[in-house]
């Protein structure tokens, strides 16, 4: 699955449990839509996963109160978790540099 554009909606997003059970690789990006810092790593991201079918790109917005944060412990935006098969092989916190994202792709295709 390419890039994810949209955000899920707090009503729409999937739980903690739903991820964990996920086969293959995951990009799960935490943030809003309003969040300077997310909509500038938007062509990042959309540059790196758009190439990749073999990770599923899940856009989670964020925010006080919401589990799904809380249980991956985002305090700043955006935050990329990449998973294999349920479990966190890399995070990214308010990534900037295309080289960035490849390192920490390189770290889900090797584990």
């Amino acid at each position: 699955m390419p890039f994810t554009a949209r955000h899920a909606a707090p009503d729409q997003a999937p739980t903690r449990e739903e991820i964990d059970a996920m086969p293959g690789l995951v990009a799960l990006e935490f943030g809003t839509n309003w969040c300077p810092h997310c909509i500038a790593a938007q062509q990042l991201f959309q540059r790196a996963l758009d190439v990749r079918e073999d990770i599923t790109h899940l856009k989670v917005e964020d925010g006080r109160g919401r589990p799904l944060g809380r249980s991956y412990r985002v305090k700043l935006w955006p935050t990329l978790v990449l998973l294999r098969d349920g479990q966190e092989v890399a995070r990214l916190i308010r990534p900037r540099t295309d080289d960035e994202l490849a390192r920490a792709l390189a770290l889900l295709d090797a584990a």
